[in-house]
């Protein structure tokens, strides 16, 4: 009796040993990464079937009991993990609880356009870009604003995705972003702002965020298109007639070019554009709603980056002189 004893006891540690060196032996992997995609709802037996189809050299029976006898297989989470020649059973079966997805970045830059974003979500690694053959219109359909311009609504930041995520998810955090940004910033606007709405103050900040060639000028900026604004005066901002001339623009602004009537021209009409023309940050928002302190109605680039303001149009005129025409 005490012999089977024994005989038990060193088979039942020879399992524990094979199966200890099972779950910390690394998958063989052929690749030098594995692309693993679990969906919401799969069962511990789906996801062993899922990690063996997608080339990681394991029986899945096997790997189905690991999980089960873990105690732990319900707390797998959905996502697209990256699998790396070190992956063991043991380290597999953490990266999936813990959520460990193989995350993704794309970074949309203030002053963009929507093209421009719509350039970078088509070329991001990984992302699905359903938003492809979609119109702007269709877009904001998607994301809940139907009949809302696509410009500007987008908060300029970087955001991370995993795996196989759609264009459309990301479109939708960045769209959630701004909202609530602008939600803030208008909540912190002066009393004496000329601006009506929280969608004008989004117009103004995005003529200030292409208008700023230097971050410390944003305020002064502002200051000047509100000082316009709250006395009648167009805003006779280039941008805007950039913006309305669309690919036709060839980089060359000329005179023709201000006398051409479109929605975003402010030479040729009174107050604000009919959409923002860009993508302001949150320093460009806070420009729109608290601008400097200042009388100022006109500014001209100086050429660095910053510009030089001005109260009255003949001080404006001797530092376009000075600047522009080099007198």
């Amino acid at each position: 009796m005490r012999l089977f004893f024994v005989a038990v006891l060193v088979t039942c540690l020879g399992a524990v040993g094979i199966g200890y060196g099972w779950l910390n032996r690394p998958f063989d992997l052929s690749t030098p990464t594995v692309d693993l995609s679990i969906e919401p709802g799969a069962s511990a037996k789906e996801i062993a079937l899922n990690v063996a189809e997608a080339g990681v050299p394991v029986n899945p029976t096997l790997l189905y009991w690991w999980f089960r006898l873990s105690g732990e297989s319900r707390k797998i989470k959905a996502g697209s993990y990256e699998l790396d020649p070190g992956t063991t059973p043991l380290s597999l079966l953490r990266k999936l609880v813990q959520g460990e997805e193989a995350l993704r970045s794309v970074t949309l830059v203030e002053g963009w356009t929507f093209r421009q974003v719509r350039e970078a979500l088509a070329k991001a690694e990984y992302l699905k870009p359903q938003s492809q053959n979609l119109t702007e219109n269709a877009i904001m359909e998607q994301l809940g604003k139907p009949g809302t311009p696509a410009e500007g609504r987008f908060f300029p930041d970087t955001y991370t995705y995993s795996k196989g995520s759609s264009d459309l998810a990301v479109l939708q955090r960045a769209m959630r972003a701004m909202d609530k940004k602008l939600d803030a910033v208008w909540a912190q606007r002066i009393p004496q702002t000329p601006l009506q709405s929280p969608e004008q103050a989004l117009v103004l900040a995005s003529i200030i965020e292409k208008e700023t060639g230097r971050g410390t000028d944003r305020p002064l900026i502002g200051a000047v298109f509100s000082n316009r604004l709250r006395i009648g005066m167009r805003l006779q901002t280039d941008p805007t007639v950039i913006y309305g001339l669309g690919e036709s623009f060839n980089g060359n602004l000329r005179k023709v070019d201000l006398q051409t009537d479109t929605p975003w021209n402010t030479y040729t009409r009174n107050g604000l554009p009919p959409t923002p023309i860009a993508m302001p940050g949150k320093a460009a928002l806070l420009a729109a709603v608290q601008p400097a302190q200042s009388k100022a109605l006109y500014f001209v680039a100086k050429g660095d980056g910053s510009s030089q303001f001005s109260t009255t149009l003949d001080e404006h005129n001797r530092a376009v002189n000075k600047y522009q025409r080099g007198q």
